[in-house]
């Protein structure tokens, strides 16, 4: 946030509203920048810091260089469970959070507790800081807990969890009168919030069978509490819905031969494109596009059932059998779908960029719209190719080719992190078993289509930006000092020279993508950079996407299966006056509520995706025990380390008391662990031979034992202060 350069003198007060404005410290030149202050004021500006300083609302870093406000945590807190990242860890943020900058980040990496903590629960954490807003938790004490509910599969008397984090089993009480169980049913129990002797699950209902077809879409259901039904209200307004008439809101945008384009798999289509050359002389080489948005607002109005429904949801969850989506299907499928040769209601974007991909202006309308053909991907790329045209419609994918090429020129000048981390894909027969697993990497005909919603979603930020509008902006902050360190250390150990600035750009981080294509460790590099990064988040503060390289962004271009562009949408039908269906007074003042709650159910969403396709590909191995396989190193960690088998696309793990002929330190910087006395070495991204011990399809878990792979170094003279090894006898961990 720039402030406007002022004359008049600058307060104490002005400098923490700029302060509270920043994702962490500032330096002193940015902070006399941002104020204009010169001279006189510049003196008067470090007046204001030493009286802040000296009331302890503002620390310094860096011997003084930097400023930032002082809202560290204390070494215990209370906080509230609030959802679970993509990686299985539990997120949090402090209960009681007084100052006026957004709440701190929590990943809870340790947990003490029996039944492990769960989302909703209110814990006392130790927490340790590892970056800017940044902490990792160890959770000591459950204060209150959300609901005490746990999925299981019953075997026998006893309920087993699908978490494998809780590795007790309960005996079963309260099966209603009639009520018989079978075993590898799956059940959702009540379970006690305090450790006993021989604890008890008290039964409340069962769900299926571990046995029966898709099982593990359904068990990532019920783990990750996903609302599958919609209310009876939200049906019946969905399904009373038409496509709009054209009127003073809405402009007949028919005749434009747009098309979607889409994976061939897909069922609703958010967007489609068109683009033609633009002939105004002053733009010789640019392009005239418009991008046609299904225009759900009108649709989904504030307040109404459908709202709750969809707010509920925030987004739609996507399993390799189905998807469960934030619409009635009367919407997601029918009318809001931008579905061929069929009339439906869109914002249409409409940009006209220069010969480089700089946007030179844009505008917004509603309008009808008529898509002139569904595409999928692989479609357009043969096209693009050269391989096979599409009849009928030559001229625009050629048009759209063209106009790809030039924003990839400013995105390539913008210099976009570059992460290449393959999507797996897992095919399903019509019995739910698993056939294949794909590994999904991007064509340019997908890039086509991320560049042509990118555009259109800064179009959208710049237009509630500059009429001052409440948005709901996608925020992606710049990778905390510690990451940057962590993958410094990683690199250097194996041998790839980086210099990674104090604040590097994507740029930066694309030069040692660069250095590593090709070798070795390649993957491994893109996934520790991955790691690296910040969680993209919505919030109703900018602070700019770090890795799209832009300074405003926003969520405009898939209605559909995201709340926060429905948001989007309707601010921007209010600022721009085009009629029913825009923001209200009730939700811009919950703004800051709605960005949590979205990102928290975006983060839930992620988890049960991976939790199902780890748990399908699991299934996939059980036939499989015994077996060896060749597998990289794809993480290290103070209990073992986690390997990937590329042709099952499966995720296993070989246990630290697992690794014989020595006891092993872990080298966190290195990610690595060491031999003390052999020095044998297991570092991120080496290629190991591993046989399949054991597999455990119901809580997706694989371990394995190496047989091969590792070096050799000089063992280290003195041993690190972390240590994790084969434990003594008669000890238990």
């Amino acid at each position: 946030m720039a402030h406007k350069k002022q004359q008049s003198p600058i307060t104490m007060d002005d400098v923490m509203a700029y302060l509270n404005t920043q994702s962490g410290p500032v330096s002193k030149k940015d902070l006399a920048r941002a104020f204009g202050a010169k001279g006189d004021t510049r003196v008067a500006l470090k007046g204001v810091i030493k009286d802040l300083r000296a009331q302890g609302l503002i620390q310094t870093e860096r011997g003084g260089r930097r400023i930032g406000i002082t809202d560290a945590l204390p070494e215990r807190v209370v906080v509230e469970i609030t959802g679970m990242d993509s990686l299985g860890d539990l997120m949090a943020r402090p209960l009681e959070w007084t100052a006026t900058s957004p709440a701190p980040q929590i990943i809870i990496t340790k947990d003490r507790l029996s039944p492990p903590a769960g989302v909703g629960d209110i814990v006392q954490v130790k927490v340790k800081p590892i970056g800017n807003k940044m902490y990792h938790g160890e959770a000591l004490r459950r204060m209150t807990a959300g609901e005490n509910h746990m999925v299981g599969v019953y075997e026998n008397g006893f309920v087993y969890s699908v978490d494998r984090r809780l590795k007790q089993a309960f005996s079963l009480t309260g099966l209603p009168r009639g009520e018989t169980l079978q075993n590898k049913d799956i059940v959702i129990v009540d379970i006690p919030l305090v450790r006993e002797r021989d604890p008890r699950a008290t039964f409340v209902r069962k769900i299926g069978s571990a046995d029966a077809p898709f099982a593990a879409t359904l068990i990532a259901i019920y783990m990750h509490n996903l609302p599958v039904a919609f209310t009876e209200a939200a049906e019946k307004q969905a399904n009373k819905a038409t496509v709009p008439p054209l009127g003073k809101h809405r402009e007949d945008l028919r005749t434009i031969p747009f098309v979607t384009i889409d994976g061939a798999d897909a069922r609703d289509f958010d967007d489609a494109v068109w683009a033609e050359p633009d002939t105004a002389p002053d733009n010789p080489g640019g392009w005239h596009l418009m991008i046609g948005i299904a225009d759900v607002a009108w649709y989904v109005r504030p307040g109404t059932a459908l709202d709750m429904d969809a707010r509920l949801r925030g987004n739609s969850v996507y399993f390799p059998d189905r998807v469960i989506p934030m619409l009635p299907e009367a919407l997601s499928n029918g009318v809001c779908s931008l579905n061929p040769n069929e009339p439906r209601a869109a914002m249409v974007c409409e940009v006209w960029i220069d010969a480089n991909g700089r946007k030179k202006k844009h505008t917004f309308r509603r309008a009808l719209i008529q898509s002139a053909r569904r595409l999928t991907y692989d479609e357009v790329q043969s096209a693009m190719d050269d391989h096979t045209p599409i009849q009928g419609l030559e001229s625009e994918i050629r048009h759209l080719v063209g106009a790809y090429t030039a924003l990839k020129k400013r995105r390539d000048r913008r210099g976009v992190l570059a992460i290449d981390v393959p999507e797996r894909q897992v095919v399903l027969n019509n019995r739910g078993q698993i056939i294949d697993v794909k590994l999904r990497h991007q064509l340019p005909s997908m890039q086509l289509i991320e560049e042509m919603m990118i555009l259109a979603n800064v179009a959208a930020a710049e237009t509630l930006e500059d009429k001052a509008a409440p948005t709901m902006y996608r925020v992606h902050d710049k990778p905390s000092a510690q990451k940057i360190e962590t993958l410094g250390a990683f690199l250097q150990s194996i041998g790839q020279a980086a210099e990674l600035k104090e604040n590097p750009t994507p740029a930066d981080f694309n030069v040692i993508l660069a250095h590593a294509k090709g070798t070795a460790r390649d993957q491994a590099v893109n996934e520790l950079v991955l790691r690296a990064q910040a969680q993209a988040v919505y919030s109703p503060d900018n602070i700019g996407h770090f890795g799209l390289a832009l300074d405003r962004y926003a969520h405009f271009t898939s209605p559909i299966r995201r709340y926060a562009d429905i948001m989007v949408h309707r601010a921007l039908i209010k600022v721009l006056k085009l009629g029913e269906g825009a923001l209200t007074d009730e939700e811009t003042a919950t703004f800051a509520d709605t960005a949590r709650h979205i990102s928290y159910t975006e983060r839930q969403a992620a988890s049960a995706e991976q939790s199902a396709v780890d748990r399908y590909i699991t299934a996939w191995m059980a036939d499989k025990v015994g077996q060896a396989f060749d597998a990289r190193i794809s993480s290290v960690t103070p209990f073992g380390l986690f390997l990937y088998v590329e042709p099952y696309g499966a995720d296993g793990f070989v246990p630290m008391h697992a690794l014989s002929g020595d006891f092993y330190d872990y080298d966190e910087p290195a990610q690595r662990v060491v031999g003390r006395s052999t020095g044998k070495t297991y570092t991120a991204g080496d290629i190991v031979r591993a046989v399949l011990k054991e597999c455990i399809p119901i809580t997706g878990s694989l371990t394995f034992s190496l047989i091969t792979g590792g070096s050799f170094q000089q063992p280290p003279d003195r041993k690190p202060r972390r240590h994790t090894g084969r434990r003594k006898k008669g000890k238990r961990k």
